[in-house]
């Protein structure tokens, strides 16, 4: 059994999937026992510990299960619109990082960084793990995030239940270029 795939597809149903509605728009919960019925249609040997292994082991933390274990849901990342994640809204270190590819670096800095087709623009807690996001994109680069300035601004910023950071959209005023290999 491949977890990886069965990763994949479940994170298309948690975080992007329209039709049919899997998703409760308060809190993006979604039932566990049809998130495992929808996955045994391509996977059929996929059962309840196959879904609480891959919660378990991955690596950045993208799921998370309900109290009572009945419900999952993705931690970040939806293109649902209307979906509401609850998150943290702690004073943020001075700075933080956000990677992207080279190939969307011009764009970024007269635009500057925007959700594109998710809620909110990710943003890494520290430098090498901008590095690894970057890379997965193609030749990385990463931009350092004056966080504290652009929440003293008035701006938003949140942290998921994974520590992963987020805002609605991040003005070139805040960031600036401190990798690019």
């Amino acid at each position: 059994m491949n977890l990886k795939k069965i990763s994949v597809k479940m994170s298309w149903l948690l975080r992007h999937c329209q039709t049919p509605q899997y998703i409760e728009l308060n809190g993006g919960w979604a039932d566990v026992k049809t998130i495992l019925s929808v996955l045994k249609e391509r996977y059929p040997d996929v059962t309840l510990e196959t879904i609480k292994q891959i919660v378990a082991d991955d690596e950045k933390g993208r799921y998370s299960f309900d109290t009572t274990g009945t419900k999952i849901r993705a931690n970040q990342g939806h293109s649902i619109p209307n979906v509401i994640i609850e998150m943290e809204s702690p004073e943020p270190p001075e700075f933080l990082y956000h990677g992207t590819a080279s190939r969307f670096l011009d764009s970024i800095m007269n635009e500057g960084l925007k959700p594109m087709s998710r809620q909110f623009v990710h943003i890494s807690p520290d430098y090498p793990t901008a590095v690894k996001v970057g890379s997965r994109h193609g030749k990385p680069v990463v931009l350092k995030i004056r966080a504290r300035d652009f929440v003293a601004d008035g701006n938003e910023l949140y942290r998921s239940s994974n520590g992963v950071w987020q805002a609605k959209a991040v003005p070139p005023e805040y960031f600036s270029v401190c990798y690019s290999d």
